[in-house]
């Protein structure tokens, strides 16, 4: 008969696998085995999918891929053998009920238990119902050492179906919760009461693993943390960082209780936003194999921040900032582009783009005989600084970093093949008062992990002067938009909160700007399709949350 522990000390493994990468992310999983049999540990929890890599989308359509997956959760399972931790991993496994996205509970070198995941998400930026089957019913708790374990799987806890409650009756003594939650702004807070919900409903107390790094768009920010089952916060992980850390669990008359585990600050929303995205550039770049990475600095404030995320994210000697002077190009933007690099101490280069735009007017000039200037020829100089930057990406390998925020990809205030040219962009879901309230906050902080220097390194003129795209004579953004406070609150109304305009307008919006920027909103839905994938950070991003379709006749005529 199995001796019941009257403490269980639990690790959870708070990692950052690649998706694909099954070998890579076997051995992080034995790595953290090895700390967590160091620290005393008697289980691991592993994050979900983690052996795939969360989300692994259509890979799992691959018959090879489960396959190396399987292989891959038998070799970690005999593992086990030695006597050390027992371990509960997320993996996809493919058996006569279908794919299931599945965890493998395994001890004493065998696979003990398989649970399958019931509550299959289907929205945001989920479409797991495409390629995962959900698990036929509720199976009950895993007896590991003489403790009852329920292992609700990551949505099992998010959504209608009763599971924690259901093993809660089939006696479950503690609930272990792999997940792989991505961030948005304040995710956090609605995590802490999602669990709390249901540590109230089912009376015990829940261990919430959440998956860190960057997967394309999408940041998982870590933040692991349980609720006891009094409802009161057990323990916190640090959020953005990769952590192995041993929680002490003790039996009593009422229940397993936390003794001891981490109690990390959650940073604010400027930290955060900021270390999000700082996070899914590095993971982006490195995961895909980029040595470094070149951006257009103007002057301005988008590529200045960019800037300062990349040098952070990878260091000074990976970026390459370049300067692309036109005619339109003030004294101004040239000295704050320079004293931007020299604060960074990244590369600096500036290839004028005269003759180039000049080329091609001249060459243009019998077809457009008879027309008067305009965007076209504004056009032109964003498509050869886009030429000239995607020409030093093909040169020296360096991914295009592109800097558009979101106000901008909202309503279109951007050239495609120009500005728009790049392999990713960390700030594309930041509204531009955002870009500038996180600017403000790197002049005054350095976040952990930031490889960048301390102090001011976006110069203060480029965040008090007028935003410009310098591309005619005295141009500002507020030639063709509302102020950015205005135009963000009513892009935020639309996108996020699909807010009518009769609602917008009460907010005491004209009317007849926010029928516009509606407008502008929907006929830039082309451009936004063939956009560089960038950082998530609000509920709804471009690609992911909110998919419209580019033909549409639809207006919101109040």
């Amino acid at each position: 008969m199995t001796k019941k522990l009257d403490i269980l000390r639990i690790a959870i493994a708070q990692l950052n696998p690649t998706v694909g990468d099954v070998a890579g992310n076997l051995a992080k999983a034995r790595e953290a085995r090895a700390d967590a049999a160091r620290q005393g540990a008697d289980l691991v929890l592993y994050t979900e999918l983690f052996l795939a890599g969360y989300p692994p989308e259509d890979l799992v359509l691959k018959p090879a891929f489960l396959k190396a997956c399987e292989r891959a959760a038998q070799d970690f399972a005999a593992d086990t053998a030695d006597g050390g931790p027992g371990v509960i991993i997320g993996t996809p496994l493919k058996r006569k009920s279908g794919t299931h996205n599945s965890i493998v509970f395994a001890d004493g070198g065998k696979i003990i238990a398989e649970r399958y995941k019931l509550d299959l998400p289907n929205y945001g930026e989920f479409d797991e119902k495409r390629v995962f089957q959900a698990g036929p019913e509720i199976q009950g708790p895993v007896n590991f050492r003489g403790v009852r374990i329920g292992i609700p799987i990551c949505e099992d806890i998010w959504g209608d179906v009763a599971v924690c409650e259901t093993l809660a009756e089939s006696g479950a003594e503690i609930l272990l919760v792999p997940n792989g939650s991505p961030y948005y702004r304040a995710k956090i807070d609605v995590r802490h009461q999602v669990v709390i919900k249901q540590v109230i409903e089912c009376g015990l107390p829940m261990i919430y693993a959440n998956q860190l790094g960057g997967q394309d768009e999408l940041i998982f920010d870590g933040a692991s943390f349980a609720i006891g089952a009094d409802k009161t916060l057990a323990f916190q992980m640090s959020q953005f960082e990769d952590a192995v850390d041993v929680t002490t669990w003790k039996r009593t008359d009422d229940g397993w209780v936390c003794s001891e585990g981490p109690m990390s600050k959650i940073p604010d929303k400027e930290e955060a936003d900021y270390r999000a995205c700082m996070l899914g550039l590095r993971d982006y770049v490195n995961k895909n194999g980029f040595k470094n990475v070149v951006l257009g600095l103007s002057g301005g404030i988008d590529s200045a921040i960019c800037a300062a995320l990349a040098v952070d994210a990878l260091g000074e000697e990976r970026l390459r900032a370049v300067m692309m002077p036109y005619r339109y190009t003030s004294k101004d933007s040239l000295k704050d582009a320079e004293d931007c690099a020299r604060a960074l101490g990244c590369r600096y280069d500036i290839v004028p783009i005269f003759e180039p735009v000049e080329g091609f007017l001249h060459a243009l000039t019998q077809l457009f005989e008879g027309t008067k200037e305009g965007i076209t020829e504004e056009n032109l100089q964003s498509r050869a600084r886009g030429t000239i930057l995607m020409a030093i990406s093909n040169k020296f390998g360096s991914m295009v970093v592109t800097t558009g925020n979101k106000s901008e990809m909202s309503v279109g205030y951007a050239t495609l093949y120009g500005d728009m040219n790049g392999g990713f962009n960390p700030i594309k879901d930041l509204y531009k008062m955002q870009v500038y309230a996180l600017s403000r906050w790197r002049n005054s902080h350095v976040p952990p992990g930031a490889l960048g220097p301390s102090g001011e390194v976006i110069p203060k003129n480029i965040i008090d002067k007028a935003p410009s795209a310098e591309l005619r004579e005295n141009q500002t953004d507020q030639d063709s938009l509302p102020p950015y406070p205005v135009l963000d609150d009513i892009l935020e109304c639309l996108v996020e909160n699909e807010m009518g305009v009769d609602d917008i307008v009460s907010r005491g919006h004209d009317r007849a700007t926010v029928a516009r920027i509606e407008h502008l909103l929907y006929i830039a839905e082309y451009k936004r399709r063939q956009a560089a994938p960038g950082v998530k950070i609000t509920r709804k991003n471009f690609g992911r949350d909110r998919r419209y379709p580019i033909t549409n006749r639809f207006r919101d005529r109040g």
